[in-house]
C-alpha cells in the first residue's frame, strides 16, 4: 500500500467519527487508530503502523497483587460505584513498567485525574485516569490482559 493511499486513509478517519480503522490489502495490513480526546500520550509512534503477518509478543509477569479480578467480574455483576471503562482497544499494565509498583491497588484513596494504569495501543501508551475522586472498590482487569474498547477496568466508590 503506498503512502498516498495511507495519508487518505488518515484524513478519512479524522473527517469521521470513527475511532480505530483497519484496511487489508492482499496480505498487507493497516491500522490507524485516533488517540481519545483527554488521553496523554507517554511514548509517541507513527501514525500509521503497517502490521506483519500476525506474530505473538510475550506479555511481562503480572504482580500477584497487581489486579487479581474479583469473582464478580466474571459473573457480569460489578460492585456498587462509578465504573472506569476502557476508552479503547489495547493492553492494560498496571504499572509504569514491570519492575515498578502499580498505580494502583484496591483501598486505595484516588484523586479526579490520578493515574490508575496505561493502555498500550499501537506502540503508543495511553494513561488511563480517574474521573472521580474515591476509593478504588475493585480492579477487573490484569497487568498484561487485552481489553476492548468500554470495557469495565475499575471500580471506584
Amino acid at each position: 500500500m503506498d503512502l498516498r493511499k495511507i495519508k487518505k486513509l488518515i484524513d478519512l478517519l479524522e473527517e469521521s467519527n470513527l475511532a480505530e480503522l483497519e484496511i487489508k490489502e492482499g496480505e498487507e495490513v493497516v491500522r490507524l487508530s485516533r488517540v481519545p480526546k483527554g488521553a496523554i500520550t507517554v511514548s509517541a509512534a507513527p501514525a500509521a503502523h503497517v502490521q506483519a503477518p500476525a506474530r505473538a509478543e510475550p506479555a511481562p509477569a503480572a504482580p500477584a497483587a497487581a489486579a487479581a479480578p474479583p469473582a464478580a467480574a466474571e459473573t457480569g455483576a460489578l460492585p456498587p460505584g462509578h465504573v472506569v471503562r476502557s476508552p479503547m482497544v489495547g493492553t492494560f499494565y498496571a504499572a509504569s513498567n514491570p519492575d515498578a509498583a502499580p498505580f494502583v491497588r484496591v483501598g486505595q484513596t484516588v484523586k479526579a485525574g490520578d493515574t490508575l494504569g496505561v493502555i498500550e495501543a499501537m506502540k503508543m501508551f495511553n494513561q488511563i485516569e480517574a474521573d472521580k475522586a474515591g476509593t478504588i472498590v475493585a480492579i477487573l482487569v490484569e497487568n498484561g490482559q487485552p481489553v476492548e474498547f468500554d470495557e469495565p477496568m475499575f471500580v471506584i466508590g
